[in-house]
């Protein structure tokens, strides 16, 4: 399978989720072992617009058909074989095999394979082949409802993905059609982990390979190494939380006045920092660059022609939010759970601990839309503004926000 990622924007407190293909599997039915099944692209594919919702976590979320059912599905670039979730009702026992595990952040999971008659998303169908299956929560897209698949490299890399973030919608394209005028970056499908991967100049050094992850909500996230071959000693940094399937992770986060992918400059781009050791280093990689990031352009990702082409949107290199606070949060249902307290923020200075719940904010009772409430920008407010949060036991703290990388 592959890593599972989630993390939390400091403004609206969300997780993200995404997964890949470990480098050494030892599966019960082994990946080249399987039946990759028949695929048909229609001749009417570039007008199969697939509409999709941006998930708390940046994912791109759709419905599409796993024989002949409907199913809620991530598109995700970071994982090489289709997962479907150990919990849907799309899953049939009789005939789900053992998988054998992966490598994930945190550490390994159990891994499943299942047959497929059919699949369906746009104007691609498969007949035949499988699916990968695991556990895969809620959590992973900061939504109430889990979805119930992962829609992985074996589907999607034959052909270019055409993904239009500002309309909210995405399509499937033969290999080698450019459908608008963007800047490019190279773009392969690794021989070595079957994810989509490009690459990055940050600093004063080119990484690569990095794992273009549309399953990854986050913007950019680099290894510890890459970090210091940058050379960017002079920008703040903070911590950071992260939770795959097996567990979470702390990582570094700045925000970088300027990086290159390709020929393309953005300004402005979030940074996440890998510890030594970490999944990226894991898996022989330099990096991912996610959602978080793309949202902002227009993607065309064609392995096939080794091109990725962006196009800026009306987002693109403007600063992201910064927490003020300190504070990153999961929603349960009707409180705050700390689950991280950012290393020099407000909130470290204040004695807040992970675990901490808050169940008001200036005295309005958390609601149960918060990720999408206007309320949840009091974390990233102006410096100065003092916040009461009423944590569930009664106890009232105020919290004075301020910048701090």
């Amino acid at each position: 399978m592959r890593r599972v990622l989630l993390t939390l924007v400091p403004l609206i407190a969300v997780v993200f989720v995404s997964a890949r293909e470990p480098v050494a599997p030892a599966p019960a039915i082994s990946p080249a072992a399987r039946d990759r099944g028949a695929y048909h692209l229609a001749t009417d594919a570039e007008a199969r617009w697939v509409p999709f919702d941006l998930t708390p976590g940046n994912q791109i979320r759709f419905t599409m058909q796993l024989d002949g059912r409907d199913v809620t599905a991530i598109l995700d670039t970071g994982v090489s074989y289709t997962l479907l979730a150990k919990a849907s009702p799309a899953v049939d026992p009789s005939k789900l095999v053992a998988g054998g595990s992966a490598t994930a952040i945190g550490g390994s999971v159990a891994l499943g394979w299942m047959p497929t008659r059919t699949v369906a998303l746009g104007g691609l169908a498969r007949t035949g082949g499988g699916v990968t299956v695991a556990d895969l929560p809620a959590i992973a897209t900061g939504s109430a409802a889990a979805v119930d698949l992962l829609v992985g490299a074996d589907l999607l890399a034959g052909y270019a993905l055409d993904i239009d973030y500002a309309a909210k919608r995405f399509r499937l394209l033969r290999s080698g059609r450019l459908p608008f005028k963007g800047e490019s970056a190279p773009l392969r499908v690794s021989a070595e982990r079957s994810i989509y991967e490009s690459a990055i100049t940050l600093g004063d050094r080119r990484l690569a390979p990095i794992v273009v992850d549309t399953g990854d909500g986050s913007s950019i996230t680099v290894t510890s190494a890459g970090w210091q071959a940058a050379n960017l000693k002079t920008l703040r940094t903070t911590s950071a939380i992260a939770f795959g399937l097996a567990g979470p992770a702390i990582s570094g986060l700045a925000i970088v006045p300027d990086l290159r992918v390709g020929a393309m400059t953005a300004r402005f781009v979030e940074v996440r920092i890998e510890p030594k050791d970490g999944f990226s280093q894991a898996i022989g990689t330099a990096g991912r660059l996610g959602s978080g990031f793309l949202q902002n352009y227009r993607v065309l990702l064609d392995p096939g022609a080794r091109r990725m082409v962006l196009s800026r949107g009306p987002k693109a290199d403007t600063p992201p939010p910064r927490s003020t606070s300190g504070l990153l949060v999961g929603v349960e249902r009707d409180r705050l759970k700390v689950l991280h307290v950012m290393r020099g923020g407000p909130a470290e200075s204040a004695g807040w601990k992970d675990g901490d719940t808050i169940c008001t904010i200036d005295g309005t009772p958390v609601p149960a839309d918060y990720p999408t409430s206007p309320l949840a920008a009091w974390s990233a407010g102006a410096p100065g503004r003092v916040v009461a949060l009423g944590l569930c036991d009664g106890t009232i703290r105020n919290l004075t926000l301020a910048h701090f990388y």
